[in-house]
């Protein structure tokens, strides 16, 4: 396991909760040993090591390659090249499984790349060309946290609802193609991954300080990335700042402006209509291009799609403390952990639009109550994240030769089947919200009445 930070600290007690292995064979790797006792009291060996492009390989082979048995690398990192370790791990016949594509240190912040070249497009057509390169053979999932990950499963249980409630004909979809027409069937528009995070920390956030509940370091990163979304076939509008991708799929847009600092439009059962960012998120575009019909070389159908977050107060604050002092961040990040909350859930879900019931959200709403009842070492934003990674394993150890898959590609049922335990109440509900609704009218806008769910209503300029 690579990474003992938030989601490393709550995925390894599940790990031993759920597999049997030779416990002298599982070794940490993480260059900071604050939480070493956590790892070497159970009886592991821990490593202070950070990997770099000249050490990786030297570092890890000997420990996936001694002894008997099927190695398997779960990557929890920041900093550390995704593409580069999973191409070792197929290499070596070695499971792979991460959260999110992550490059080697400085891509996130190179002030002499292009916006084009710091996106998550860029990252996720690196996996892409691997993949077409090399297919089959070891499985390496990639991007299996909750988002991406468990809401790629969430949008087929939703869509599956949508079709039923609305009364489309269909049966299972089997192939990528079936699904992507299940959708344009149903007459889905677009999905946000629309979060809502009410937990709330016992004390006040100090000046000077980025409190959150999930890695600060990871929001950072892709907070300062450009704000991108998968694009749709109904949009009929597009920001003066957006760019398309001259190479690859060309599912998505970029804005020329950090994910961050962009506001949307959306909707959560808990507080009803909301702002969310629009921050950079890999199943914004591989959700949007897996669902993407062609005719030929046009393509006929495609959802827009993309994240749509409100995280807790305190980074919320936290944010507006950072983007206020020209993105200067703060001198102390740190994760809110579970006994420092006294309340609040994470609502994290999809929501479905533009068909004929409107808008339909389907998510978990885990409470920190909840969290601390089903595993130790995180809170609920965390076990959303870890108990998508036990899911990813267990389905990576069932399809052991599947070659490089994401979420999307994966059986749905079965991993929101072993994930269902840990999220608390998982639910659907409908809303006839649209962006257009309750909107003050003291000023004029620039919208579009024909169509709520035009991206140029959501939008927040």
């Amino acid at each position: 396991m690579i990474g003992l930070g938030s989601i490393g600290k709550g995925t390894l007690p599940l790990i031993e909760r759920h597999f049997k292995f030779d416990k002298t064979r599982l070794t940490v790797i993480d260059p900071v040993d604050t939480d070493a006792k956590l790892v070497t009291d159970r009886g592991y060996k821990f490593q202070k090591t950070a990997l770099t492009p000249k050490n990786y390989k030297d570092v890890l082979t000997p420990l996936l390659s001694e002894g008997e048995g099927q190695g398997f690398v779960v990557n929890l990192s920041v900093d550390t090249s995704s593409l580069d370790l999973m191409k070792l791990c197929r290499k070596l016949g070695v499971l792979y499984i991460d959260t999110v594509v992550e490059p080697w240190p400085g891509f996130y912040f190179d002030d002499t790349a292009t916006a084009a070249d710091r996106t998550n497009y860029a990252l996720r057509e690196t996996v892409r060309r691997e993949k077409k390169k090399k297919p089959g053979g070891t499985t390496a999932v990639s991007c299996c946290g909750a988002n991406p990950g468990m809401v790629s499963w969430l949008v087929k249980k939703a869509l599956v609802d949508v079709a039923t409630e609305t009364g489309v004909k269909f049966k299972e979809p089997k192939s990528k193609k079936d699904w992507a027409k299940l959708m344009k069937k149903t007459g889905v528009k677009g999905i946000h991954i629309a979060e809502r995070d009410t937990q709330r920390a016992k004390q006040p956030k100090p000046a000077n300080t980025f409190w959150n509940t999930w890695s600060v370091e990871g929001f950072l990163s892709e907070g300062f990335q450009p704000a991108e979304l998968g694009w749709g076939t109904h949009e009929t509008w597009k920001p003066k700042n957006a760019k398309s991708h001259k190479k690859g799929c060309n599912a998505a847009i970029y804005l020329e402006q950090p994910g961050a600092n962009t506001r949307v439009r959306t909707w959560c059962p808990t507080p009803g209509a909301q702002f969310g960012y629009l921050v950079t998120h890999n199943e914004s575009i591989s959700i949007a291009d897996y669902f993407t019909l062609e005719n030929g070389k046009r393509v006929s159908y495609r959802p827009t799609c993309h994240y749509a977050y409100h995280p807790a107060n305190d980074a919320v604050l936290s944010l507006h403390e950072l983007f206020g002092a020209s993105g200067k961040i703060q001198d102390k990040l740190h994760v809110l952990e579970v006994n420092e909350l006294q309340d609040g859930i994470d609502e994290l879900g999809v929501l479905l639009y533009g068909h004929k019931k409107n808008a339909y959200w389907y998510g978990s709403q885990l409470s920190v109550e909840e969290t601390r009842k089903l595993a130790p070492n995180q809170n609920a934003t965390g076990l959303q994240v870890t108990s998508a990674v036990i899911a990813g394993m267990v389905w990576a150890l069932k399809n052991p030769q599947s070659g490089i898959v994401e979420t999307d590609e994966m059986d749905y049922k079965r991993c929101l089947e072993i994930q269902l335990p840990y999220l608390g109440p998982v639910k659907g509900y409908y809303t006839d919200w649209t962006p257009l609704d309750n909107r003050p009218g003291f000023f004029p806008e620039d919208i579009d009445p024909s169509d709520p769910w035009q991206f140029r209503n959501i939008l927040v300029r």
